[in-house]
Order: C-alpha cells, then structure tokens, then sequence
C-alpha cells in the first residue's frame, strides 16, 4: 500500500502548530520572559569587556521564491566604552573591523585593501555613525550596546517566554519577540552569566519570511578592563582607500545582489 506524503507533510504541520500553541498558553508569561531579557541586559551591559566567537546564517529569498543560505563565522571583542575589533569569514569575504575610540578602519583580507574614517567617540556612537551615514550596519549591534533592554525592546508588541532550550550542549531561556516589522528569538544561557547563545532575527514584511541567525559560542566577559591591543596594523602591501572602494566584503555576496533596473 502507497500512501501520498502530502497529506502526511500536511497532518505533521497542524501537529506542529497545535503543539506551539500549547506551549505559548502555557509559558507565554510576559512579564517573566521581560525580566529574563533586562537581567541579560543588565549582565552584559555591566561587563566592561566581551569576547566571543560566533556563526552566522544570512538568509535571502530570489524572484523565484527560492531561499537561499550564507553563512560565515567571526569574533567580536569588545571593551566599552570605545574599542571593539571583529571578524567575519565567509565563502566569499574575509573582512576585519577595528576601532580604537578615534578612528574605525574596515580591511578586507582577501582584498588587502582597507578604508579608514575618524568617529571618535563610544561603541555606540560607533554603530549609529557606520548605520547611518555608512550604510554599514553592524549585525546584532544591540546586544553590544550599553543599554540593550532599551535597544531590544523598541518597537516590540509581544514578548513570549517559550520555556527552556538547549544550545550547544548550554541549557537557555527561550524567548520570542514580535515587533512592529521584525520577529525575533533569543535563547538566554541560564546561570549567574546570562549570555546571548542564539540571536534569530525574521523579516517579516518579506515574502518566505527570511531571517538572520547568529550562534555565539566560546563566551568570555569580565568586569575589568580588556588587555587587548586595538591599535590597527595595516598588512604588508595593503592599499587603502574609501569605504565605498571595498567590494564584496558584506555578507551578501554582489553577485547575489538586486540589480538595478
């Protein structure tokens, strides 16, 4: 006897959704999953230096509607108020980011090629400056920021706390935020260093709903200062230039870009 696996895919989806329904009367308390979110807020705002390897995922959906996946991994290195230095290896880029408090400077590894611009200032300055007037948004700079609570929960009309998961063997909170034009998951480690382990950012004005997704991993946070050396050192032949000069360093490969029409 042969059976159709449509009307199977059909009956496990409504499975699925019964069962997260389920679990969203049961353990979406709003103001617990809130205090869970300021409580990570307030430990990572309190660390005067982070550090962290992650991967991330980048999702992008064609004009055929097929959704497609990039993915790279990185470090991040943060001492606040004003240096951070971080890392991304992809298929196609191998890019640096430093910044000393003064001077931010982007080098593309595999170009050997950077591009400097002074923003002196904080961290936070830092990602404002690179959005704004750089288009170079920073992923999940929110978390980075001296006040993450303030930054997450902007524009956000629900919060669900979804009960416990388990990441990279670290057991977490699991919370899922609905805002005005994004959706988003966090899974908060448990314990006295309630660190991001995985940041899920959705797209939902997109059609297929693409996200972005970042697993951290390797934590490291103290409340002293950082002894880690900023300074930016620019490769053996380097050129430099504009920022605008250093292609293919984002993590959306060019070719894969919309063309203009």
């Amino acid at each position: 006897m042969s059976f159709s696996s449509q009307p199977l895919k059909v009956a496990v989806a409504a499975v699925a959704l019964l069962a997260v329904g389920g679990v969203m009367q049961a353990n979406a308390d709003e103001a617990n999953a809130k205090n869970l979110l300021k409580a990570m807020s307030d430990y990572l705002a309190a660390q005067n230096s982070i550090a962290f390897q992650f991967d991330s995922t980048l999702e992008v959906v064609t004009t055929d509607k097929q959704k497609l996946g990039f993915a790279s991994s990185g470090t991040v290195d943060l001492s606040r108020p004003d240096k951070i230095r971080a890392t991304r290896h992809g298929g196609f880029a191998d890019v640096e980011l430093n910044f000393d408090g003064k001077t931010v400077t982007v080098l593309g590894k595999n170009l050997n090629s950077y591009a400097q611009a002074e923003i002196p200032g904080t961290v936070d300055n830092l990602v404002m400056v690179l959005r704004d007037t750089y288009g170079r948004p920073l992923p999940a700079a929110d978390l980075l920021s001296s006040a993450p609570y303030d930054h997450l929960m902007e524009g956000t009309v629900d919060v669900k706390d979804l009960g416990s998961g388990i990441i990279r063997g670290q057991e977490c909170d699991h919370l899922a935020v609905r805002g005005e034009d994004i959706d988003w998951q966090i899974w908060i480690a448990q314990g006295d260093a309630p660190y991001p382990c995985r940041f899920v950012v959705t797209s939902t004005k997109i059609d297929a709903h693409p996200q972005y997704t970042i697993d951290v991993h390797d934590w490291k946070a103290s409340t002293s200062a950082s002894t880690t050396d900023f300074t930016f050192k620019a490769p053996e032949g380097a050129t430099t230039g504009k920022f605008d000069d250093l292609k293919d360093i984002d993590e959306l490969p060019a070719q894969f870009m919309p063309k203009a029409q």
